[in-house]
């Protein structure tokens, strides 16, 4: 993002901050601590010990509807598959969508919590797997509802249309598209503004990151089939050995990040997956490859995909590799995602709304310490017109954040009520700040 922007956007931040009309909400805070300890404290429960896979979350799904019809809103589901939507008509005003997502992950919980899931599911491949929250999307599911609870309760604070939904397979970052390509944006009321966060094991309890510009990278799934000329091992010059091939594409893709990528820009290439051969002394016909690729940026993301192309191709070429034999390489058409970037005004309006709304010293800003990513992208690209924020919450008491096992572990863990009921407050005051009732 453009230092100006960025500038411009903090000056609204102060200026919004000061404005009158704005008062720390201790009406909310209360209904919301009332609401954990009546629905929202079970409801976690009950989803973090029944977690889905990614594009089966069928009865997490069916649960969500279910509540969210008991609170008087419009449900439709198998909205692009599994996929939510509600929707609450308060009268004239912008259109705003607030997004959790809901599927769990193929690991054994081995948190050592009383509640740890030991559901069980055949996933999409056949195979039957351990699931969990090892995410925190139970939590943002259960904070999905308790926002949904409050924005009825408020309607004389905002005026507008509000639409909830709770999304499918993020966590193999299809969902968000599933959704849109199902009529989303067509068959419901397009939003003006999309809000979403997610929970942070690495953010201490009570604290709330609101970035004015990247808040994850762009995600590309690539398959590389690396083809060579079988042989013995023992007579390596008869043949095309596709092991060696690979090993040198492996190591030539570093290149692109070291020598073709500004170094102040982020970028990642990892191959996460290689296999080749069956045995000590045959050299194989072929090697499969597995990469991820992250970056921040449009352009230095079509520059890393279309250097792995390149790479692949003339590094075949240079080792032997016959032309009919070079190797092919596969962008995933469905687990990919551009980069989440905020739309900087809108920020700073909710950045101010949850600093009036919740106190001084409740936002934080920290770098970021990977190259994560989020399908919340695709409800943001700008062909859709959509300006989005994604903020996350604290999951972990302050004294535990150093020691916190982190995101996608067996291991890990949050403290749901603070996590939960912070959720809850923070997408209530962001859309309350973007439909403002005038």
């Amino acid at each position: 993002m453009k230092r100006a922007t960025i500038t411009a956007a903090l000056a609204l931040v102060l200026a919004a901050g000061a404005a009158p009309g704005f008062a720390q909400d201790a009406a909310l805070k209360a209904a919301v601590k009332a609401d954990y300890d009546a629905n929202l404290g079970a409801l976690f429960d009950h989803f973090h010990r029944n977690p889905e896979l990614s594009g089966m979350e069928v009865q997490t799904a069916a649960r969500m509807a279910q509540e969210l019809r008991a609170l008087g809103y419009e449900v439709t589901t198998g909205v692009g598959g599994t996929g939510v939507v509600a929707v609450l008509r308060n009268g004239a005003g912008p259109t705003v969508m607030i997004r959790a997502d809901m599927d769990g992950l193929p690991l054994l919980e081995a948190s050592g919590l009383a509640n740890a899931s030991t559901a069980r599911q055949i996933d999409s491949d056949g195979t039957e797997k351990p699931v969990m929250h090892a995410c925190g999307h139970d939590v943002h599911i259960t904070a999905l509802v308790g926002t949904a609870r409050q924005m009825a309760a408020r309607k004389a604070n905002w005026s507008g249309t509000l639409v909830l939904i709770a999304q499918p397979a993020e966590e193999r970052i299809f969902g968000a598209r599933a959704m849109i390509d199902d009529g989303l944006y067509s068959r419901f009321p397009k939003p003006d503004y999309a809000v979403a966060f997610h929970v942070s094991a690495d953010t201490p309890t009570g604290k709330i990151e609101a970035p004015l510009g990247i808040v994850y990278s762009s995600s590309d799934s690539v398959d590389i089939t690396v083809h060579g000329v079988g042989t013995h091992g023992a007579s390596p010059h008869k043949g095309v050995d596709p092991v060696l091939v690979a090993s040198q594409i492996v190591v030539s893709l570093q290149s692109l990040r070291s020598r073709e990528i500004d170094p102040l820009q982020g970028a990642v290439v990892t191959v996460g997956a290689i296999h080749g051969g069956i045995k000590h002394n045959i050299i194989s016909d072929r090697v499969d490859m597995q990469l991820t690729v992250r970056s921040d940026d449009l352009e230095v993301r079509t520059r890393l995909l279309d250097g792995i192309d390149r790479i692949a191709r003339h590094t075949a070429l240079a080792l032997g590799v016959p032309e009919d034999k070079l190797p092919t390489v596969t962008r995933s058409t469905v687990e990919s995602t551009p980069p989440t970037i905020n739309d900087a005004a809108t920020a700073a309006r909710v950045r101010a709304a949850l600093t009036a709304g919740l106190g001084e010293g409740v936002l934080i800003d920290k770098a970021r310490s990977g190259m994560g990513a989020e399908d919340f992208a695709h409800f943001v690209t700008p062909e859709h017109g959509v300006k989005g924020v994604y903020f996350s919450v604290g999951g972990t008491p302050a004294d535990q954040v150093d020691a916190a096992p982190g995101h996608h572990s067996p291991l890990f863990r949050i403290t749901p009520e603070p996590a939960v009921t912070l959720g809850v407050e923070g997408s209530v005051l962001a859309a309350e700040a973007l439909m403002p009732r005038t």
